[in-house]
């Protein structure tokens, strides 16, 4: 395993409040970073995560709002930098595309592929779609609405400047064929390879005219134009970490990315553009693009036009924090797409937080008081003949962190949701040997020295719990941790009380 783990988000448009999709991304990043600290060491584990600032969407909210586009961009930034904080994310880096070492490696970037022949002037007439600052063909449109939004396109004419994208569509169809982990899952890997199989690539417009658009990062070389949104924001995954040198080479201790989390709307500029300006310049290309799915609502994405957008902060003050993490990690396949209702969320809650884990936790307790005045007994069980039942449990406790770790990989797609169900595997066993064992027996009939093996064990279980669940529901491993101490335990509220579903009469 190499010894430094460099995770990506994209870098989230300020044009409109946070929402569950951009949280999502960010725990899974998050989960994903508190792994690979615990495996690496946090010195070596690099996580980013920022805001998209420019662009025309930008500059026309800003305006609707009686402000410049600056100011605009500072207050919502600070929406996402609260969010994230509310959400535990253990993030080393937030960049934003207005900020000073962005543009100087966006300005540099494009001098470099201009110099090097990659970038050229035309003349460009045809549409273009203003939400998605996509410019579009004839042959693309229909009824001259955005292929994407459905919304209706404006007819351009202008010159701009453009990168030699479709020079290079033959090198990444036969990278992506030899590089089965570079796009994830294996069916976005297919959507991507049939996609560019089926189309001629044209050439990427890099700039937009000022006198159009003055919200950007100017070009080096035309005073006419600044740079094209999503050409800006790919290039902060190297802005963040790294430097040119005077001949033009790219130097970083975190390059290439180990792995860009994305959603899937925006793989056609991860899987293409990236990689293409990335050839150009002689840089690394990264090692995994994964592209999850969207949360609806019924049949519908998640969206502000629609009305249908649900506060990721408003859940987390209703359900707390570790339960919101805990739903959307565990309750779809990381990839697939997932229904949001609040009944999902009570239903885990109800379900694998109260009866499971937080029974498992508050019964044990209870017991060491019980029986040993809070006290966890001093029993070195690896030198006991313990059943079946309770060897098994041993087993499942050495086996947890390899078993959870196996599926938090590219390899098993970064599916959270098997990871968490080894965790449950373990705690439903446990409730199941306290239920077959019924430790009030051993009491009454005093077994004092099973039911000390008994408690220990429980124990143990507990603890590799609280270990293996902590990058999951950090502050609930904390709790269990602090509750089951080292010798002597300090007993809580229940960490999941229920919620009670019975009509008020």
């Amino acid at each position: 395993m190499a010894n430094k783990f460099y995770i990506t988000t994209p870098l989230y448009y300020v044009n409109a409040q946070p929402h569950i999709g951009h949280s999502y991304t960010n725990i899974a990043a998050d989960t994903l970073a508190r792994e690979m600290r615990n495996i690496l060491g946090k010195d070596n584990v690099w996580f980013l995560t920022g805001t998209d600032e420019h662009g025309q969407k930008i500059q026309r909210q800003a305006e609707n709002e009686g402000a410049i586009p600056q100011d605009f961009t500072d207050k919502m930034v600070l929406t996402f930098k609260d969010l994230w904080k509310d959400l535990n994310i253990s993030y080393n880096d937030f960049i934003r595309t207005t900020e000073e070492r962005h543009i100087k490696i966006v300005q540099q970037a494009l001098e470099i592929l201009y110099k090097k022949g990659e970038i050229y002037e035309n003349k460009y007439e045809g549409w273009y779609c203003t939400p998605c600052e996509t410019f579009w063909t004839e042959t693309q449109i229909t009824d001259k609405l955005c292929p994407d939004c459905k919304r209706p396109l404006e007819k351009i004419s202008e010159t701009n400047y453009f990168f030699k994208l479709s020079k290079y569509q033959d090198w990444l169809v036969g990278y992506i064929k030899n590089h089965a982990d570079f796009i994830k899952p294996a069916f976005r890997r297919q959507e991507v390879l049939s996609f560019l199989e089926l189309n001629k690539l044209t050439d990427l417009c890099i700039s937009r005219p000022k006198e159009r658009l003055s919200w950007g990062i100017p070009l080096p070389f035309s005073a006419e134009h600044v740079t094209y949104v999503w050409f800006d924001a790919l290039v902060n995954y190297i802005s963040a970490v790294g430097t040119f040198d005077a001949q033009g080479n790219y130097n970083s201790r975190w390059w290439p990315a180990d792995l860009h989390l994305i959603g899937k709307d925006i793989l056609r500029q991860h899987a293409i553009y990236w990689p293409i300006i990335l050839r150009a310049l002689n840089i690394e290309l990264p090692k995994t693009i994964f592209a999850h799915g969207w949360w609806l609502v019924g049949e519908n994405k998640m969206s502000k036009s629609r009305g249908n957008v649900v506060s990721p902060k408003d859940l987390v003050d209703k359900y707390g924090l570790d339960v919101y993490r805990y739903f959307l990690l565990r309750d779809v396949p990381f990839g697939m797409d997932g229904n949001f209702s609040e009944e999902a969320i009570v239903k885990r809650f109800n379900g694998d937080l109260a009866n499971d884990l937080g029974n498992l936790v508050f019964r044990t307790l209870v017991m060491i008081e019980k029986y040993f005045q809070g006290n966890i007994p001093d029993v070195e069980i690896s030198k006991i003949e313990l059943n079946t039942q309770a060897k098994n449990i041993r087993e499942k406790i050495k086996a947890l962190p390899g078993e959870v770790n196996l599926y938090l990989t590219a390899g098993s797609d970064f599916n959270f949701s098997l990871g968490l169900e080894k965790i449950w595997q373990l705690i439903n066993l446990s409730n199941k040997y306290i239920e077959d064992t019924r430790p009030w027996n051993l009491d009454k009939e005093k077994k004092t020295e099973e039911l000390k093996v008994f408690i220990r064990l429980l124990a143990e279980v507990i603890r590799e719990i609280a270990e293996t669940i902590s990058v999951f529901m950090p502050k609930t491993a904390e709790s269990i941790k602090e509750q089951i101490g080292q010798d002597k335990i300090k007993k809580g509220n229940p960490l999941f009380p229920r919620i009670d579903l019975t009509p008020k009469t």
